[in-house]
């Protein structure tokens, strides 16, 4: 069951935890989140799953960056989010969507426990000019049936910034 606006507002500080947290954002099931105005994209035109791959830093300025088609962004939120309550998931907006922005191009799956900023997957199919700060994607959440434990993976949580893939430490000891 996904839960609705208002049950996220009175799951924050519990179940829920949202920061900076904007009333404004909340919408009947879920929360926008904004754009963090930094981005990374990696340096190689060729990626290997097997090593780190280096990126490089972009900042988006006020006045924006126009993204190029066929690249791939990587980004994050200005939000941290935890949650050791429920599942949370991560989807574009539709109105960033119906310009040709894709912002989680496959893993807007979360797991609960997870704590930390979101790294978006930024994708866009014509240049399209971004601003920092945008309410760029929703979080919703879902409840969980069932035992369970939460999430501890040591490549992504409690991240503090973009975070590239870590595909390669999977390989380690193989």
């Amino acid at each position: 069951m996904i839960l609705s606006g208002k049950e996220i507002e009175r799951e924050l500080n519990q179940g829920i935890q949202i920061e900076p947290y904007n009333a404004n954002q909340l919408n009947p099931n879920s929360y926008n989140l904004r754009l963090f105005n930094e981005l990374l994209v990696y340096d190689n035109k060729e990626l290997d799953m097997r090593v780190p791959n280096p990126t490089s830093k972009i900042t988006i300025p006020e006045e924006g960056l126009l993204l190029e088609p066929n690249k791939l962004y990587l980004g994050r939120t200005i939000e941290h989010t935890s949650t050791n309550k429920f599942v949370p998931m991560l989807e574009g907006r539709s109105s960033i969507g119906r310009l040709g922005l894709f912002i989680h191009v496959t893993a807007g799956f979360g797991d609960v426990g997870f704590n930390g900023y979101w790294t978006l997957e930024i994708f866009c199919v014509q240049p399209i000019r971004i601003y920092p700060e945008v309410e760029i994607c929703q979080i919703f959440y879902h409840t969980i049936e069932g035992d369970y434990e939460l999430y501890k993976s040591g490549k992504y949580q409690n991240n503090s910034g973009i975070q590239p893939s870590l595909l390669y430490k999977d390989f380690d000891g193989k």
